[in-house]
């Protein structure tokens, strides 16, 4: 009974939370108790996993096949006849592209490889090359949204954050997800790493390639650890008596864990970024006193570190394959970019001991044309977009070794073998992390949802 005689008002929501206070105080209890620890904190695997992390290396733009892993000599004989791949183009516009590079066989497994792969080779037998899969859309941002999100419209959680909410992660200190580009970000933008309707801790957090990381990661001068300890804990309790009227907004209980994060993160990320105590065998293996690959060979040795210290989802960005024309300039340029820190990546986590159970990820969104456009009589030595075939890497993690999974046709415009869709290779992802894609889900929109869209299958052809 209220003792204070003045009216009472309140707002029609809060009547009606009223009316079933004890409800309420039931949802409450439920809320605090499932934020007594972080979402972030480690659960059990679904099954037996056989990675515990994940390192994708994005190849933004979509890198040709036939001029990296899946050469095709019938391909470079047709080299600037004509094309009639398009129905309905007319004759003479379009035109066959035979590959600028040579190709050879690698390692004792004898894998494909373009003569641009220097130092690619020297890890062979520990890669997969799969040929199989296929994308939806020729548009780069959908393109990118499908491959990173399960869906083209840019609204949906990211990979990463489908990962962490199943696992969580096993340093409180750091996020789970962390995105790196090497300087601009890729179309579409934070999208491709979003939290989608999952709840905003799973978020990727990115790491800015210059200047500190992160910013406001050192408090001001003037300001202690007590200090901030001070202020986060009266911050906490306003909230709280916030949430007690509010219980069910969890966006405010996603934004109190972020403030502790950030709070916890002051201690742990210098510490990680900091590349100062490796030695110069390990930087120059990943091309960090090279101009050319500085930037991806840093990137891909704070992935090694981030791994280690617990973070569940790395994903390194890497921009223009978008060869539509200069293939040869364009290609041999960002190939020599990353060729030699994604090798010196993977041998390092092997030699760690870490290899086993770190998945590596190599792709683009899409594949190439085995053809392009002629326009005005000139012949446009590139390749268009290409849905129906491209090629990635993949390694650790319980990926088979040495091995080719999946083929295309002779000229590389079709995938014939293991033909897969996107939400297959995410599938597969997750079984390898210990996690079902039917089980994943979260109930938003009137249903439950989950990475897949719609439902999918393992690639078995890819396991060890």
């Amino acid at each position: 009974m209220f003792t204070d005689m003045t009216p009472f008002h309140c707002g029609r929501r809060d009547y009606l939370y009223g009316l079933g206070s004890s409800l309420g105080a039931l949802a409450m209890t439920d809320l605090l108790a499932s934020e007594s620890t972080s979402p972030l904190s480690p659960k059990k695997p679904m099954h037996q996993p056989k990675a515990k992390a994940v390192i994708m290396l994005f190849m933004e733009g979509g890198p040709s096949q036939v001029d990296t892993f899946d050469p095709k000599p019938a391909l470079n004989a047709r080299h600037k006849a004509e094309s009639k791949r398009s129905a309905g183009l007319a004759t003479g516009f379009r035109f066959y592209v035979g590959s600028p590079f040579k190709s050879r066989q690698v390692g004792q497994s004898g894998l494909d490889m373009s003569d641009q792969w220097v130092h690619l080779p020297e890890v062979a037998d520990e890669l997969c090359n799969y040929r199989g899969c296929q994308a939806e859309s020729l548009n780069h941002p959908e393109a990118l949204f499908h491959m990173n999100t399960g869906s083209r419209l840019g609204s949906d959680p990211a990979l990463g954050a489908w990962a962490n909410y199943g696992l969580g992660t096993t340093n409180q200190n750091l996020p789970g997800y962390i995105v790196m580009s090497e300087l601009a970000l890729p179309q579409g933008g934070s999208r491709n790493w979003s939290n989608g309707f999952l709840p905003a801790h799973f978020q990727g957090t990115r790491l800015r390639p210059e200047g500190s990381p992160i910013l406001d990661l050192h408090p001001p001068s003037n300001k202690t650890r007590s200090h901030q300890r001070q202020a986060l804990d009266e911050l906490s309790l306003l909230n709280q008596l916030h949430a007690k009227k509010h219980p069910y907004h969890s966006e405010l209980a996603a934004r109190m864990e972020s403030y502790e994060l950030a709070y916890r993160m002051q201690l742990e990320v210098p510490g990680v970024m900091d590349l100062k105590g490796e030695s110069e065998a390990t930087r120059e293996a990943y091309g960090l006193n090279q101009q050319h690959t500085e930037k991806f060979g840093t990137q891909c040795l704070m992935a090694r570190r981030l791994v280690e210290k617990g973070v569940r989802f790395v994903q390194i960005f890497s921009g223009g394959w978008d060869s539509h024309d200069y293939l040869e300039r364009g290609h041999s340029s960002r190939i020599r970019s990353v060729d030699k820190p994604m090798t010196a990546l993977i041998k390092d986590l092997k030699q760690r001991g870490m290899l086993d159970e770190t998945l590596v990820i190599w792709t683009g969104e899409f594949g190439r044309t085995p053809d392009n456009n002629r326009r005005g009589g000139v012949y446009s030595l590139g390749r268009g977009h290409n849905i129906d075939a491209m090629t990635m890497m993949l390694a650790g993690g319980g990926i088979k070794k040495g091995a080719v999974v999946g083929a295309t046709d002779e000229i590389g415009s079709t995938a014939t073998e293991v033909v897969h869709p996107i939400r297959d290779l995410h599938v597969t992802i997750l079984h390898l992390l210990g996690l079902d894609d039917n089980k994943l889900t979260y109930f938003h929109g009137g249903r439950y949802k989950q990475l897949s869209q719609f439902g999918g299958k393992v690639i078995p052809q890819l396991l060890a």
